[in-house]
């Protein structure tokens, strides 16, 4: 079978490297898989990129930005080259474009995102269109399809697919607390204000008396230049410049969870996050927001889900993690095996229905 997965641009975040990893396993399975986009790939996706050729997975990213119609080009040249069976678009734009088109060729529809898409009228309406072009639609988290019900009406086709991590990369024994690097607090995420990268900066002024060498690190794509500026002005306001790093996109995940102490995770919304995963993979501590994205993770040792709009709380937590050790946590159910292979069955089923 021919495999096409559609991103909008290829970046380092949850679905664009969800997209990657399906691709790169479904190409170990047999099939013939490309990824393409409808954007230039960002600087931070080189490394990805690179995984995805020398696993022979072929890649289409354009290399120069399009307006609508040159995107519908680009899109239609890439799927006249390829030829695929089936094209899974990962969000919502991508799946707009792929259904516009009279490609010919089954499109699944995977949600992504962490907020209702389908509030804003102009993307219920487009999406009301063209749903009955999608020949699945899958969604990463139950939250997904209930907003999609509830604004568009229930597809014949839906599934929920939960992310998968691939936990051969991300586990790390225990023990890594005393390798005796200076105790470090990290947070992966766009630079978005619906990922709270200020609440952990606040948190983090509370107690970083209370452990000298304590350090916080911030990482993730700067998708909102004006917040990752104010996240830079309050480092600064607080006087923690020398205690904070506050950083861009990072391609190599692992190892910063393997150096840290405690994962930090204040997202205000998220859908079903490959960070978190990630971060459960490690048997790091991890400190995240009581939102019904996490709720999965709340029975998992040495997680703790609170409030982290309550900056003393969210405080608490962060010195209760600190003194906690690393686990081992099964994830049965949440690995990059368990969400290829229902990718892949799901694929079939489209593909040979056809």
């Amino acid at each position: 079978m021919r495999i096409l997965h559609l991103v909008l641009a290829p970046r380092l975040s949850g679905a664009e490297v969800l997209a990657k990893d399906l691709a790169i396993h479904q190409k170990s399975c047999g099939e013939t898989v490309a990824m393409a986009s409808l954007l230039p790939q960002h600087a931070d996706f080189v490394t990805l990129h690179g995984d995805l050729e020398a696993r022979e997975v072929t890649c289409m990213f354009p290399e120069r930005s399009y307006g609508r119609v040159g995107r519908l080009w680009w899109l239609h040249s890439v799927v006249r080259r390829f030829k695929p069976d089936v094209l899974l678009a990962h969000s919502t734009i991508p799946a707009f474009y792929a259904r516009v088109l009279p490609l010919g060729v089954p499109v699944i529809y995977v949600m992504h995102s962490a907020t209702n898409d389908f509030v804003h009228a102009k993307v219920r309406g487009i999406e009301r269109m063209l749903s009955r072009r999608a020949r699945a639609v899958i969604g990463v988290s139950e939250n997904n399809v209930r907003e999609y019900i509830e604004a568009i009406g229930r597809h014949r086709m839906m599934q929920v697919i939960p992310n998968g991590v691939d936990t051969s990369r991300y586990f790390y024994p225990t023990g890594t607390e005393d390798s005796g690097r200076p105790p470090q607090i990290l947070q992966v995420g766009r630079y978005n204000p619906i990922k709270s990268h200020l609440q952990t900066v606040r948190a983090f002024a509370q107690i970083c008396h209370a452990v000298p060498d304590l350090r916080l690190k911030l990482v993730g794509v700067l998708e909102v230049p004006s917040y990752f500026a104010a996240v830079q002005d309050l480092v600064r306001q607080l006087g923690l410049e020398q205690r904070v790093t506050v950083d861009g996109p990072r391609s190599n995940i692992s190892q910063l969870l393997a150096e840290a102490t405690v994962y930090a995770m204040p997202s205000l919304s998220e859908a079903h996050s490959i960070a978190l995963l990630e971060a459960l993979a490690t048997g790091i501590p991890v400190v995240a927001n009581t939102i019904s994205g996490f709720a999965y993770a709340r029975n998992f040792p040495c997680v703790q889900l609170i409030d982290t709009n309550d900056t003393d709380a969210y405080a608490k937590a962060l010195l209760t993690a600190l003194r906690q050790p690393r686990t081992v946590r099964q994830l049965a159910g949440l690995t990059l095996g368990d969400a290829a292979e229902q990718y892949l069955a799901i694929s079939r089923k489209v593909a040979f229905a056809a």
